[in-house]
């Protein structure tokens, strides 16, 4: 029998790495410019056109490269950050691995001019789909210039893959705003072709102040602790400003973006209380440890970092965060030290003046306004009504106990006085068919046993099964607002707008450009009659920006964005956790739920309730 294990070529090897490492164009420009601040420069430029599918180029002024170097810069692990496997644990630089360069060539054409300073000629080097095509001697500024053109050429499964201009221009800018906030020291610009940001080199607070258009300066206060595990700088939101919708969270160790859950929880865990539910503050929080005691070598893209002392970094974390809410007055306080109300001091020889309080004449303080003469002499008539209300709520709980699965309200028939008060609350605490929990779960009982039901996620179905419906069939109707909203968005979030407009037009929504990255909400759908028509919108193109929306060839689904919209629209109108329901109610919402064909899901396939059977209820007592 023939060997049929055989190596790869090059090639493909780098075509499979590309994969994991490129995933859109916005990798790409993460790799480049990544690769231009490891070689030292302080000026960095990248150009793209059309959303970086036509062409994406780095420019820097680091140290160049060499002609050797320039052609060994685009082999398979060939790197000049490290060179034994104890590196890794020391590491201080952004790209280690060398795979970028070598996973960029293989999947698009690759132009390279490259000069370093004691050099008087410079290299030109082209490589496309991981073949070298020219190899020269040019003449070029100091630094290298990289550019990639027709990415995924030779690949067009991957290509096919991509998202519209609008959507792929949106990731870039996210990951522009990413890499500018790590290198603040640094000059760095970027130019889409319909706009130019460009970046002065400066604080850390002043690149955040420039890339959000000075939009945060007066929300922010200042973190700084140094400890001899870990330093924490940066800076964290008032608790007013709390945001409901695209908070902006980022989190670095040593100089490299990361996700970490454990560390957001642990700062998100500080404002309980301060902010209202569903809110999420902004930080901005920069980590400094010993690189031995971390791991980055976790995944291709190099965005998850693992500690050695994560239980110990937490509390620390948490002091610092709850320190700087406390010494900048961002926590609820009393002040003692100010008067409730000014008092001016009198001059000398000045008296104040007598107050003069109108007293009628014929007040008199001592007499007692008992007059036996209108108190009650006539007990028997007092009796007969107590008497006709002990029998009206005797009759009440007979038809209490006689009532199977019955509205107890609509059975007593008690006129509308005081005693109803209370037999209505009687008849809401012991009700047979349903009862709420925590204010968040409905319990009620069917044939299988204990239902036990979410109501945000059944109201959310009801309510997504109804819009999506109408969207498809009659349509929306628009109803203007009588106080516009504004919405305030980022870059990204302003040409997903701009992909979408004409749909949320269809379905209702009338949005209108104001100014720079602000816009107006005219109209709304007539069936949104609760919840915020901007925290829709913000939803809606957050969801846009997702690798779950599946676009056609023209960059657009439509259908799958009516879907969306519905599910946003739902979400944003539905019940709360944490609202109070009323028999009537639940009982509305729970028959509503199972008219619908499919009740047991959310629509994004989340369980909406959970049944305990009666042989798992008795399990627990035996």
């Amino acid at each position: 029998m023939s060997d049929i294990i055989k190596l790869l070529p090059d090639s493909v090897a780098n075509q499979i790495a590309a994969g994991e490492v490129i995933q859109r164009p916005s990798s790409a420009i993460k790799e480049l410019v990544e690769n231009a601040v490891d070689a030292g420069a302080n000026s960095i430029k990248v150009i793209i056109k059309d959303a970086g599918k036509t062409m994406i180029q780095v420019i820097d002024n680091g140290v160049g490269m060499s002609e050797t170097d320039a052609r060994m810069a685009f082999e398979r692990h060939a790197t000049s950050k490290i060179s034994r496997a104890d590196d890794l644990f020391t590491l201080n630089t952004m790209g280690f691995r060398g795979e970028a360069l070598p996973s960029i060539c293989a999947i698009s054409e690759v132009e390279v001019k490259t000069r370093q300073a004691e050099s008087q000629l410079g290299t030109n080097l082209t490589i496309a789909g991981s073949k070298v095509m020219k190899q020269e001697a040019c003449i070029c500024d100091k630094g290298t210039i990289i550019t990639v053109k027709k990415l995924f050429y030779n690949v067009p499964a991957r290509r096919k893959f991509l998202k519209s201009d609008n959507v792929e221009l949106s990731n870039i800018m996210r990951e522009f705003e990413r890499m500018a906030l790590v290198n603040n020291n640094l000059h760095m610009s970027i130019n889409t072709g319909a706009k130019i940001i460009d970046l002065r080199a400066g604080s850390f607070k002043q690149r955040i102040v420039d890339l959000w258009k000075g939009s945060l300066e007066k929300e922010l206060i200042p973190v700084d602790v140094d400890t001899s595990l870990i330093k924490i700088e940066g800076f964290i939101s008032r608790p007013e400003y709390a945001r409901r919708r695209n908070p902006l969270q980022f989190l670095i160790t040593n100089g490299r973006n990361m996700r970490h859950p454990y560390f957001r929880k642990a700062i998100l865990g500080c404002y309980d209380s301060l902010i209202a539910p569903n809110t999420e503050p902004c930080y901005f929080l920069k980590f400094t440890v010993d690189p031995q005691s971390i791991d980055v070598n976790r995944s291709p893209t190099k965005d998850e970092i693992k500690f050695e002392y994560e239980q110990q970094i937490w509390p620390i974390l948490q002091a610092a965060v709850k320190g700087s809410l406390g010494k900048n007055s961002a926590v609820p306080s009393i002040d003692f030290t100010s008067d409730a109300i000014p008092v001016s001091p009198l001059r000398e020889g000045e008296f104040p003046e007598k107050p003069e309080i109108a007293v009628p004449p014929n007040y008199n303080p001592f007499k007692t306004h008992n007059d036996h003469a209108n108190m009650i002499t006539n007990w028997d008539s007092l009796y007969e009504k107590f008497t006709s209300s002990s029998n009206k709520i005797e009759a009440s709980c007979d038809n209490f106990q006689t009532i199977k699965g019955k509205n107890i309200k609509s059975d007593l028939s008690i006129e509308a006085s005081s005693e109803s008060l209370f037999e209505e609350s009687l008849a809401d605490s012991v009700h047979p068919l349903c009862i709420q929990y925590a204010n968040k779960y409905i319990i009620t009982s069917n044939r299988e046993g204990v239902l036990v039901i979410d109501q945000h996620r059944a109201h959310v179905r009801i309510l997504f099964d109804d819009y999506l419906k109408k969207i498809e069939t009659v349509g929306m109707v628009s109803q203007r607002i009588l106080f516009p909203e504004v919405l305030e968005l980022d870059d990204s979030q302003s040409l997903a707008l701009f992909e979408i407009d004409e749909e949320l037009k269809k379905i209702g929504f009338l949005i209108e450009y104001e100014s720079d990255l602000k816009w107006r909400i005219q109209a709304v759908p007539s069936v949104i009659t609760s919840g915020s028509a901007a925290d829709i919108i913000l939803r809606v193109l957050d969801s846009v920006n997702e690798d779950s929306v599946n676009y056609g060839a023209d960059g657009r689904n439509s259908i799958n964005l009516k879907t969306k919209i519905a599910l946003m629209m739902a979400r944003s109108s539905a019940i709360r956790r944490g609202q109070r329901l009323t028999i009537s109610e639940m009982e509305h919402l729970i028959a509503e739920l199972f008219s619908l064909q499919s009740s047991s899901l959310t629509p994004n396939g989340n369980p909406i309730y959970k049944i305990l059977e009666e042989s798992k209820i008795n399990s627990l007592f035996q």
